[in-house]
């Protein structure tokens, strides 16, 4: 589930996650402590980004959703916000915009890509893991683990996809 969306004008986080962080501080009036991406999604992507008197870290990750990136505040509850990538169509992206500031409750990110009609990123989605998760406490880039723990094959069965 994600509590907004956001749509980039291109795929350099070190160009475009500046602008979002003033913009939320601004009108969210909270201060943004570090941010959580997709690797895969983004090109150059910082390690810090300054902003306001304090440097914002960034967190890239391998095993999330690669269209969510993650608000970590200094008080409160994270925010995920939906990626709508940068080259949709302009009906489709504010149609997404709209679609995420209404009442979201309960739509997962497919749910909202597909009432909106916008069609999956092939940057993205070649690269991405299904399933798979991570939390914002295990940042790839600060020595988290990134290896997926393997199931011993004896005592787990295999499963199919969804």
């Amino acid at each position: 589930m994600v509590d907004g969306a956001w749509w980039p004008c291109s795929r350099n986080a070190a160009a475009e996650l500046p602008p979002l962080i003033a913009a939320v501080d601004q009108r969210l009036g909270r201060t943004i402590l570090r941010i959580g991406v997709y690797r895969d999604a983004w090109q150059h992507i910082p390690r810090r980004i300054p902003a306001r008197g304090r440097q914002v870290r960034v967190g890239w990750f391998r095993h999330s959703d690669p269209r969510v990136i993650t608000l970590v505040f200094a008080t409160g509850e994270p925010i995920a916000l939906l990626l709508i990538p940068p080259d949709t169509a302009a009906g489709t992206a504010e149609a997404a915009l709209k679609l995420t500031a209404q009442d979201t409750t309960g739509l997962a990110t497919d749910d909202i890509l597909i009432l909106a009609s916008l069609p999956p990123d092939p940057a993205i989605h070649a690269t991405s893991r299904a399933g798979t998760t991570d939390s914002p406490a295990r940042w790839e880039n600060e020595g988290g683990s990134v290896i997926a723990q393997k199931a011993s094959t004896s005592d787990t069965p295999a499963s199919a996809p969804a």
